[in-house]
């Protein structure tokens, strides 16, 4: 498990989430003026400075639900409400798109112009705002500084740590299946042609050397698919062409999205019990969440402009019949934690996410620290 990962899993889950938000804003034709003030709220608290450095701290990943969280209170950073079942569409949404992205991937190293692609994006998203840009910056310098002199191997075990990550998700997502690069069981399908990783040739040809290394001996064979060779490598530079398309806009086309639960999916409830079963590393899930939560400044709503409610399905009721319909233990409402032990310990981490408690009536409790270690005990 390399302790490298966090930053790219995080950064390209956030781009991906943008990406949907922003075209879901467009569907429901939000008011520019708010769209734009949601995705310069969430941009921002994305890229805050305190929040970058506990980030890039070398750490292991944490449980989906430990990050589902930070993605909750995230989505929530401004006038925007989801509902349950709209914020799990967009959770599978944006995991999906980037475990895609991750398979796809020509040589490790590409995941961080996958990184570099979804930061392009976001910069599109604040042209005109100079002081959110510069937190962007900021963090494409520091991701070129930490992982531009990585070794090949040092990528392949960031590439496999996220592969780990992802391996028990198969959610149908209705762009991948109509392009028919995921079958119905929720698989993706890896193609057999297109442009091989830069620096390597086309398959189709052994070379043997004796063990002076002169060759000596050349053999065709036909390798089955219709490769081509890449013309550049992509740029690692704040600006350039990445080459890569991996990681852009694929909803740019304002395509319906739809997501469905794949058998292998339904049947997960052996293999999620880690999750509802007790966690051995419960208190360094608090601790990473208190660390995480505590950079982030969330900016709430002031003067007399109203929320709104986005609604990733097309319809209210396609939303309460998905919240129905979805399997308990794929649920990330909460994260399964226990709290109760060391209630001293937590008081941090429960005046941090009782910051981030969105709610439109005040719940009538002695007080949010109260209230979210109730919340963990329950579960």
């Amino acid at each position: 498990m390399s302790l490298r990962t966090l930053p790219l899993l995080f950064l390209n889950l956030g781009g991906e989430m943008l990406y949907i938000l922003d075209q879901r804003l467009r569907a429901q034709n939000i008011p520019a003026d708010k769209a734009r003030k949601v995705l310069n709220d969430i941009i921002s608290t994305m890229f805050n400075r305190k929040f970058m450095e506990e980030l890039f701290k070398p750490q292991e990943l944490y449980s989906k639900k430990a990050l589902r969280t930070v993605y909750d209170r995230l989505a929530h950073a401004s006038i925007m409400r989801l509902n349950q079942a709209s914020m799990d569409k967009l959770y599978d949404l944006m995991t999906m798109a980037f475990k895609y992205q991750v398979l796809l991937c020509p040589r490790p190293k590409d995941v961080l112009l996958v990184t570099f692609n979804h930061l392009d994006a976001i910069k599109g998203f604040i042209q005109d705002s100079p002081a959110i840009m510069q937190q962007v910056e900021e963090t494409f310098q520091q991701l070129a500084d930490k992982y531009g002199g990585l070794s090949d191997g040092e990528f392949q075990l960031i590439r496999q740590t996220l592969l780990i990550f992802f391996q028990d998700l198969h959610i149908r997502v209705s762009i991948f299946l109509k392009d028919k690069v995921q079958n119905s069981n929720g698989r993706f399908v890896l193609p057999v042609s297109g442009p091989v990783p830069w620096g390597t040739e086309v398959p189709g040809l052994i070379r043997i050397f004796t063990d002076k290394s002169k060759e000596v001996k050349k053999v065709e064979f036909k390798h089955g698919g219709h490769y081509v060779t890449t013309p550049k490598e992509g740029s690692f530079e704040l600006y350039g062409d990445r080459v890569l398309k991996l990681g852009t806009n694929m909803y740019s086309m304002n395509r319906p999205v739809e997501t469905h639960m794949s058998g292998a999916s339904k049947n997960l409830a052996s293999r999620t019990q880690e999750i509802i079963a007790p966690n051995p590393l419960a208190k360094e899930e608090l601790n990473f969440l208190a660390r995480l939560m505590g950079g982030m400044e969330i900016k709430k709503p002031s003067g007399p402009e109203p929320g709104f409610r986005l609604n990733l399905f097309t319809t209210d009721e396609e939303e309460e019949q998905a919240a129905l319909t979805r399997p308990e233990e794929l649920s990330y409402e909460v994260i399964n934690i226990q709290a109760t032990q060391d209630r001293q310990r937590n008081k941090e981490l429960a005046r941090i996410m009782g910051e981030f408690e969105v709610t439109e009536q005040p719940k009538q409790s002695a007080s949010k620290g109260d209230d979210l270690l109730a919340m963990m005990d329950g579960f």
